[in-house]
């Protein structure tokens, strides 16, 4: 196609964290952009996650250590991880890939491009936040890892380690310590790591709604509308909606989620290896008098509690199965009762429990960059469940791509190449 120029036009498909991102940071270079999502920003998986951005992301669940822990996950009990064995069964060539990328070599790559990605999203965040008039959502108090046990704290050496080594700000606390950060956690937790290199927010799919009014604010749009079909021409693609547009672009951008396998598949036969982790959330109210000042994660119960405007989130852990299985409550309801030995909780809020699939590629890094065979077309997609925290940092290594500017993190990690071939 040449050389991208101010005024070219893009089509976003996908308008959570990583498709507004990925919209913001071409708009800003001068590129005529829309988005496209069915049902607009920040209202699929990027509503419902935990809100915290955090430097200790980069910990990828296929570590070295996943090894000894296989037994007694593959049993099903760890409040944490749940699968459907007949899904699993299913996509065992995911599942043995995704296991080798647990040597220690895998390991250090991802960990090491993982921690480029959110040191460059964290700082776009924190600049686009008080650009966009959303910094009021935002809260520097870190987040803290809980430990039932000085057995369970002794089993988190590996990632304290790992940590470590690439810098990340933490503190070990001992129960008063705990005390004095989070007074109304009740006492069960002897130990604690407060990562320190961490913010929150206290409304996720808020975020994505300011950085989507910025970005129309910037000139660009976004419709509440679904891509049908693509179509490639001499000069780029047009691109059917469900409402019977046809949006003509030089370049598409692909940031569909969990979505985003059928999508390939049905329009371009493309064999995406993606899973899902799936998970859920609820809401309850504190108890009278009590406040959560940062999200916890609970290492033994396996949920994060997170405090929200609309309460306190409950997040669960990891399920694998399809993503549009029915939902099984007993992972919530676990979480729920282990939040309640952590922290004095009151009712729930009439907000409904809330559902969703995050796309996760065999080696836990999102795909970015152009789709092999298909010029113009680029991908950015399989940020498992840290797209919040890898979104904007996406959306400027994606422009950078695409404009042919210096990049300023390495693309290489990230390539499509490694799991799709022309």
């Amino acid at each position: 196609m040449g050389v991208t120029r101010a005024g070219q036009r893009v089509v976003v498909l996908g308008a959570g964290m990583v498709g507004v991102a990925c919209a913001l940071s071409l708009r800003q270079r001068g590129l005529s952009v829309t988005v496209l999502d069915p049902l607009g920003p920040g209202a699929a998986t990027s509503h419902g996650n935990a809100g915290v951005l955090a430097r200790s992301s980069l910990m990828p669940f296929n570590h070295p250590g996943l090894w000894s822990q296989l037994p007694a996950l593959l049993q099903g009990k760890n409040p944490g991880f749940r699968y459907h064995l007949p899904w699993v069964l299913g996509q065992w060539r995911w599942g043995l890939s995704f296991l080798s990328h647990a040597r220690t070599a895998a390991f250090l790559e991802t960990t090491t491009a993982l921690d480029a990605l959110i040191r460059e999203s964290g700082s776009v965040h924190r600049r686009w936040m008080v650009e966009a008039g959303i910094a009021q959502h935002r809260r520097d108090d870190g987040w803290l890892f809980l430990y039932r046990s000085q057995a369970g704290f002794d089993g988190g050496a590996f990632g304290r380690e790992t940590l470590a080594r690439f810098g990340v700000a933490t503190q070990v606390l001992d129960a008063r310590a705990l005390r004095e950060l989070e007074p109304h956690l009740k006492p069960v937790f002897p130990r604690a790591l407060w990562v320190q290199d961490a913010s929150a927010v206290d409304n996720p799919a808020a975020v994505v709604r300011g950085y989507a009014a910025w970005l129309q604010t910037l000139g660009g749009s976004v419709l509440t509308d679904e891509a049908t079909g693509l179509h490639r021409h001499s000069s780029g693609w047009t691109v059917h909606t469900r409402a019977g547009s046809a949006l003509d672009a030089e370049h598409v951008v692909v940031a569909l989620g969990p979505w985003s396998r059928d999508f390939l598949r049905g329009q371009f036969g493309l064999k995406l290896p993606m899973a899902f982790e799936r998970g859920q959330h609820r809401h309850l109210r504190p108890a009278e008098g009590t406040v959560l000042n940062r999200p916890v994660y609970d290492t033994a119960g396996g949920y994060v509690l997170a405090p929200m405007a609309q309460g306190l989130r409950l997040t669960t852990g990891v399920e694998l199965n399809a993503q549009h299985a029915p939902a099984h409550k007993g992972q919530l309801e676990a979480a729920e009762s282990a939040a309640r030995e952590a922290m004095p909780l009151g009712e729930r809020t009439t907000d409904p429990d809330w559902l969703g699939s995050r796309p996760t590629l065999p080696d836990c890094r999102p795909m970015i960059g152009e789709c092999p065979g298909h010029d113009a077309l680029w991908l950015a997609l399989g940020h498992q469940h840290i797209g919040f925290s890898t979104g904007p940092g996406t959306g400027e290594l994606l422009a950078q791509l695409i404009l042919g500017e210096t990049t300023t993190i390495d693309p290489h990690p990230f390539r499509p190449q490694r799991f799709l071939r022309a």
